[in-house]
C-alpha cells in the first residue's frame, strides 16, 4: 500500500500562503466578539458532560467550579469550545492542546532527568485552528489576573504579553531549521535566569515584592525535584502486614479494595480486570519501555480524583514494586473521552481517545514521560491512558502571583505554545499571518477580555444553578 504523497513548498510559497490566509481573516477579525445569538446554555452543557462521569464525584467537581470564575474557567472547556466554533479562522491548523490555560503548563523530568517547563495537560487534543490555544491561553491569564485583583491595566498588559510572546516566538521558529525547532526547548533554570534578571530591573517597594516572588519560584522548583515515587509512597501508602498498599482516603483516594461495589463487582473480579488492562498497556509501550516496566510487579491500585474539569472522570493510580519495597513506581491511569473540540472540528483519526491522547502529547511537548501508554476499559464505551504520576512534576501557585510574576510566566507560556504549535504546523505560514506588528496581539487582547466577561456571567449561571438546586455541589475537597 502507497504512502501518501507529502508536500514540501518553498519558504517562500508557506510564507505567501500565510499572507494571503492574513488578506482572508484580517488579524483585526478576531476583535469585538460577542456570543452567538442561538448560544447554548452553559450549565446545560456541563449536566451533558457530567451523564458520563462518576456520579459520586460530580458534586466535587461542581464545588471545585464554585470557588471563583478563574476555577470555572478551568471546568469550561467544553463550553469554550462550543463559543470557538464561530469565531474567525486563519486556516492554519496546528496540533492543539484543546486546553491551554495557563494551568495546564509546569515542569517535569525529562527522560536525561532535566527539569523542563512544558504543557502538561493534553485532554483535549485534536489537529485545528491554531487560534483555538491561542485564545484559551489568553484569556486564562485576563481571568487570572482579574482573580488575583489587578488594575485594568496590568490585566491587560499580563494578556498582551502571553500573545506577543506566542507572535514573537513563532516569528524566531520561522528562521529556525526543522531539527533545532524539534530540539528546542525551555529549562526550569533559564526560567530562574530570566526571573532573576526581573528582579534585577526592580526598585523600591516593587524590588521588595519581586525577590519575594522570586523565593517563591525558587522554592517550588526545588520541591519539584523531591516528588518521586518514593515522595508518593510516604504520601499515600502504608504498611500492613509487611506489605505497602495505598492509603483509603475517601473521597479524594479510595483503594480498589474497597471499589467493587460500585462497579459491580467483587474485589477480585475488579483486580481481574484491571492485571488485564495492565497488561495491554505494557503492549502499547516500545519494546525498551514495555521490557522495563516489566521489571516492575503491580501492588495495588486506586481512584484519585485530580485536577477540576477532570473530575468524575475515572482517574486512578497504581502502585507498582521493583526490585523490593524501596523501589516504588506510581502510575497514573486516566480515562480518555472524545475531545470536547470533536463536536466542531473533523473527530480525531485514532478511534480509541487514549492514543489521541498519547499521540498529541508526543507531537506537542518537548519530552514526554517514558511510560506514556494506552487501553482500552473495561466497557466498550471506556478508555485510558497511563502515565507517572509524580516525575519531579510542579505547577505555579497562579494565585499568589503579582504582576511582574505573572507576565514572565505569561512569556514562557507564550513561547512554549508557539513552540508545540511549530513542531506541529506550519511556523512560516502562521508567523506571516501573524505579522510582526502587535495587531495580532492586541485583537486577541480584545477578545480576552470579553470572553472573560462572558465567563464570570457564565459563572454566575452556574452558581445560581447550584442554589437553585439544579446542581448539587460539595465544597471544600
Amino acid at each position: 500500500m502507497a504512502g501518501q504523497r507529502v508536500k514540501h513548498p518553498s519558504v517562500e510559497e508557506r510564507a505567501a500562503a500565510g499572507k494571503e490566509r492574513r488578506e482572508r481573516t484580517p488579524v483585526s477579525s478576531h476583535t469585538a466578539w460577542v456570543p452567538a445569538p442561538d448560544r447554548p446554555d452553559p450549565v446545560a452543557l456541563l449536566e451533558e458532560q457530567n451523564r458520563t462521569r462518576e456520579r459520586d464525584l460530580v458534586p466535587v467537581r461542581h464545588g471545585r467550579m464554585l470557588v471563583s470564575p478563574f476555577t470555572f474557567y478551568r471546568g469550561a472547556a467544553k463550553i469554550m469550545a462550543t463559543d470557538l466554533m464561530d469565531t474567525p479562522r486563519a486556516g492554519l491548523a496546528t496540533q492543539l492542546c484543546g486546553d491551554a490555560h495557563l494551568d495546564n503548563f509546569g515542569v517535569f523530568a525529562s527522560p536525561e532527568r532535566n527539569l523542563l517547563f512544558d504543557l502538561t495537560d493534553f485532554d483535549e487534543t485534536l489537529p485545528g485552528p491554531f487560534e483555538y490555544d491561542v485564545k484559551r491561553l489568553s484569556t486564562s491569564f485576563t481571568i487570572a489576573a482579574r482573580n488575583n485583583a489587578f488594575t485594568h491595566d496590568e490585566t491587560r498588559d499580563v494578556t498582551l504579553a502571553a500573545v506577543r510572546a506566542y507572535r514573537e516566538a513563532m516569528a524566531v521558529f520561522a528562521q529556525m531549521r526543522t531539527l533545532d525547532i524539534w530540539y528546542a526547548r525551555l529549562s526550569a533554570e533559564q526560567l530562574m535566569e530570566a526571573l532573576d534578571l526581573a528582579v534585577a530591573s526592580q526598585k523600591g517597594k516593587a524590588l521588595k515584592k519581586a525577590r519575594s516572588a522570586a523565593i517563591t519560584a525558587r522554592e517550588n522548583v526545588a520541591k519539584a525535584h523531591t516528588r518521586d515515587s518514593l515522595q508518593a509512597l510516604s504520601k499515600l501508602a502504608e504498611r500492613v502486614d509487611g506489605k505497602y498498599r495505598i492509603v483509603s482516603q475517601p473521597p479524594i483516594v479510595i483503594p480498589l479494595r474497597e471499589l467493587g461495589v460500585s462497579y459491580g463487582m467483587s474485589a477480585d473480579e475488579l483486580d481481574h480486570v484491571i492485571r488485564q488492562q495492565f497488561r495491554s498497556y505494557r503492549a502499547s509501550l516500545p519494546d525498551d519501555r514495555r521490557h522495563l516496566l516489566e521489571r516492575f510487579e503491580l501492588v495495588d491500585i486506586a481512584r484519585k480524583v485530580v485536577g477540576v474539569g477532570s473530575v468524575g472522570t475515572r482517574t486512578f493510580i497504581a502502585l507498582l514494586q521493583g526490585r523490593d519495597q524501596h523501589d516504588p513506581l506510581f502510575l497514573q491511569v486516566k480515562e480518555a473521552s472524545r475531545s470536547v473540540l470533536e463536536a466542531h472540528l473533523p473527530k480525531s483519526r485514532f478511534s480509541q481517545p487514549g492514543e489521541r491522547v498519547v499521540r498529541g502529547q508526543r507531537m506537542m511537548q518537548a519530552a514526554s514521560d517514558i511510560f506514556l501508554g494506552w487501553t482500552k476499559g473495561s466497557r466498550d464505551d471506556r478508555y485510558l491512558y497511563w502515565r507517572q504520576l509524580r516525575d519531579m512534576k510542579g505547577s505555579a501557585v497562579v494565585e499568589g502571583m503579582q504582576p511582574l510574576g505573572m507576565t514572565l510566566y505569561a512569556d514562557a507560556c507564550g513561547w512554549t505554545l508557539a513552540r508545540a504549535h511549530a513542531r506541529s504546523g506550519d511556523p512560516v505560514a502562521i508567523a506571516a499571518y501573524l505579522g510582526k506588528s502587535d495587531r495580532f496581539d492586541r485583537s486577541i487582547t480584545d477578545f480576552s477580555r470579553r470572553y472573560a466577561d462572558q465567563n464570570e456571567r457564565d459563572y454566575r449561571s452556574f452558581a445560581d444553578a447550584v442554589r437553585a438546586g439544579r446542581l448539587e455541589a460539595i465544597t471544600g475537597i
